[in-house]
C-alpha cells in the first residue's frame, strides 16, 4: 500500500547515518578538526538542567524550568591503524588519550553536525562542546573486527554554530605550505605542512616515494627521506583527490 500522505516535493527521508563528529587536533584558538572516520551508532543527547520556580501561585504543583542545555553521545567505532607505526587514526588516538589523562588532558574539544547522503546540510543541527571520554573495547572475541565503544559527555553546555558541512565530494587537492627542517639527507626525517593529506597514499621526493610516511592530521605528514643524492628536489603529496604542487626542497649531503 502506498503513502496515503503525500510530501512536499523536495523532500527526502533522511539516513541513520546522517550525522558526523570531528575532533579538534589543534587548538581551540586554530582548531584543526578532523572527522571520526568508521564511526557508527551515533546517538546524541541534550540532558536538561532545570531550576524549580515554583510558587505559592502554583499551590503546591510542581514547576521546572529548563535553564541550561547539556550535550552527551554514545557511538562505536572501528579501530583502523597504520601498519607501519601501529597507531590508530589521529581522531581516535585522541579519544584514547583523553580516555586515560585526568584534568584539562581529559577534555576534549568536538563538534557535531547533520551531514546528509544527498542535499543540503540542516543549518540548525550542528554545534561545539567541551567534552570528557569513557571508552570500552567493543569487541573482545577471538574474531572480527577491532571496535570501540565511545561515551562523551559535554562540560558545560554546547555552542550552536554554523553547519561545517560541504558534502560528500569535496575533498580538498592537498597543498604543500612547508618541508622542515632543511637539508636533511636520506633515512631521516622531515615534518610537511600544508592542508588535504588525509588519506595520502604516497609522498615524493622528485620520482622517488619517501622510505616511508606517516599522516599526523590533515595538515601534517611526517616523511623518510629516500635515496637520492643533495641537492634540489621538488616534494610533493598523493591522494585520491590529487597531487599537490610542487614544494621545493634543499636535500643535505
Amino acid at each position: 500500500m502506498g503513502n496515503r500522505v503525500t510530501l512536499p516535493a523536495g523532500t527526502t527521508l533522511g539516513k541513520a547515518s546522517d550525522y558526523g563528529i570531528d575532533v579538534n587536533l589543534g587548538t581551540r584558538a586554530a582548531p584543526n578538526y578532523q572527522s571520526i572516520r568508521r564511526m557508527s551508532g551515533y546517538a546524541p543527547t541534550f540532558p536538561a538542567s532545570t531550576a524549580d520556580v515554583a510558587s505559592y501561585d502554583n499551590q503546591g504543583d510542581p514547576d521546572e524550568d529548563v535553564d541550561g542545555r547539556g550535550f552527551a553521545a554514545s557511538f562505536t567505532v572501528q579501530g583502523n591503524r597504520s601498519v607501519s607505526t601501529g597507531l590508530y587514526l589521529p581522531e581516535l588516538e585522541a579519544l584514547i588519550a583523553a580516555s586515560r589523562a585526568k584534568g584539562e588532558a581529559a577534555v576534549l574539544d568536538v563538534r557535531f553536525y547533520h551531514k546528509p547522503a544527498v542535499g543540503a546540510p540542516n543549518p540548525n543541527d550542528a554545534g561545539r562542546a567541551d567534552v570528557t571520554v569513557e571508552i570500552t573495547r567493543g569487541n573482545t572475541g577471538n574474531t572480527g573486527i577491532e571496535s570501540f565503544s565511545v561515551s562523551i559527555t559535554g562540560k558545560g553546555g554546547f555552542e550552536p554554530i554554523t553547519n561545517p558541512w560541504t558534502g560528500w565530494a569535496t575533498n580538498p587537492a592537498p597543498k604543500i605550505a612547508s618541508v622542515t627542517p632543511p637539508s636533511r639527507a636520506a633515512g631521516q626525517q622531515v615534518t610537511i605542512t600544508g592542508s588535504g593529506f588525509m588519506g595520502a597514499t604516497d609522498v615524493k621526493f622528485g620520482t622517488a616515494s619517501a622510505s616511508a610516511y606517516t599522516v599526523v592530521n590533515d595538515s601534517t605528514i611526517i616523511a623518510v627521506v629516500p635515496a637520492g643524492t643533495a641537492g634540489n628536489v621538488n616534494v610533493t603529496v598523493v591522494t585520491p583527490a590529487g597531487t599537490s604542487p610542487n614544494a621545493p626542497y634543499t636535500r643535505g649531503a
